[in-house]
């Protein structure tokens, strides 16, 4: 993969903080924003910009005026576009500005090359109020010393290259082995049955790799058995990696391309939508939680949700999150974010932190805080 090496610098911080990471020289804006908030420690919990001599790029939101007036929709641009170098503002009330400076080519694995200082807490005043905070920390005379260490918690920590290696990585996401699984079934094209399903030999290798998927164990006679395989078929089909053609099913292209893999897997969540919340939500508290029966999930899920949900106009209760993610589940299985093949008990798969981003970055906060 060709990569583009930045080096990020934050602005009036004492001690300073700046970090060297090698990101996908083809990523988009929304990407490198994902990108730079796992780098420097951020929750991306606030709004963002690009800003370049030329241009400033941001998020549109429905409704919503933006500043400057001219701001450009970033869903369509790409790193490439920004220059050698352009500013990162995130959190347009704390106001954290980013320098960051294209140095040149990267390896050909993204990821955090070097760095050197901790990331502030959220909502700690920006700056002026990060600066207040570590003298208030430092005193113990000070009144408010005691309160500000509660407040601040264990979200001072000092930088780790190998966990921020990781993290950046898993932003730019893996494959789920589910997937591959599936493209190497169908590489040499495979025939459908007449009622557009794979057929027995293939569901049957499936099942041997993921025997979880049938609900009572049995082997599977049609893919209808394996629902977790028809989401995934589905799925695959609808955002472009499989393609059927004369009956016969094979990988595109794209399938080739696990960057590509990865963003048109992506795609299938919709933002802002409410499967799409309960499904990153989900991944983060088994993630961060550990295996949970699904009652319990659905409470801690319940309590992640913003305010504002609503079903047939009422708020929404846990019984509807159960209910939701137990619609989602089958889709969740077939990407490998959940794993649920211990009786009752749901638990985070092998793509729980390599596949959503925010997922992942929930994560880590709920883990850490």
């Amino acid at each position: 993969m060709k990569t583009t090496r930045l080096q990020v610098t934050l602005r009036y911080v004492k001690p300073a903080l700046a970090r060297v990471i090698d990101v996908p020289a083809s990523a988009t804006l929304p990407e490198l924003h994902d990108l730079l908030q796992a780098a420097i420690g951020w929750t991306n919990s606030h709004l963002h910009q690009f800003v370049t001599p030329e241009a400033t790029y941001g998020i549109e939101l429905p409704g919503e005026e933006v500043w400057p007036q001219d701001q450009r929709d970033e869903t369509g641009a790409r790193l490439a576009d920004l220059g050698a170098r352009f500013e990162y503002l995130y959190d347009f009330g704390d106001g954290w500005t980013h320098d960051v400076e294209v140095l040149g080519p990267g390896v050909s694995v993204p990821g955090c090359v070097d760095g050197y200082g901790a990331c502030p807490p959220e909502d700690c005043g920006g700056p002026g109020g990060y600066a207040e905070l570590l003298d208030t920390l430092a005193d113990p005379t000070h009144p408010d010393h005691d309160q500000m260490r509660g407040w601040t918690g264990n979200r001072l920590r000092p930088f780790d290259r190998a966990a921020t290696d990781q993290r950046l990585r898993w932003v730019v996401g893996e494959v789920p082995e589910s997937v591959r699984l599936l493209f190497d079934l169908v590489a040499d094209g495979i025939k459908l049955t007449p009622g557009g399903r794979l057929p027995r030999t293939a569901v049957r290798s499936m099942q041997q790799h993921r025997p979880h998927w049938h609900p009572l164990g049995r082997p599977a006679a049609t893919e209808d058995d394996l629902w977790p395989l028809v989401m995934l078929h589905d799925l695959l089909r609808r955002v472009g990696l499989l393609r059927l053609r004369h009956g016969v099913l094979s990988p595109t292209r794209a399938a080739s391309d696990d960057l590509a893999v990865v963003r048109r897997l992506r795609t299938a969540f919709e933002p802002n939508a409410f499967t799409t919340e309960i499904t990153e939500l989900t991944t983060a508290v088994l993630v961060a939680y550990g295996p949970l029966p699904l009652a319990h999930l659905a409470t801690r899920v319940h309590l992640l949700l913003g305010r504002g949900w609503q079903r047939d106009g009422q708020p929404v209760t846990q019984d509807d999150v159960r209910t939701a993610a137990g619609q989602c589940a089958a889709v969740m299985k077939g990407l490998d974010l959940i794993d649920n093949s211990e009786w009752r008990m749901w638990s985070a798969g092998p793509s729980a932190r390599s596949l959503l981003p925010r997922a992942s970055g929930l994560a880590d906060y709920l883990a850490t805080n």
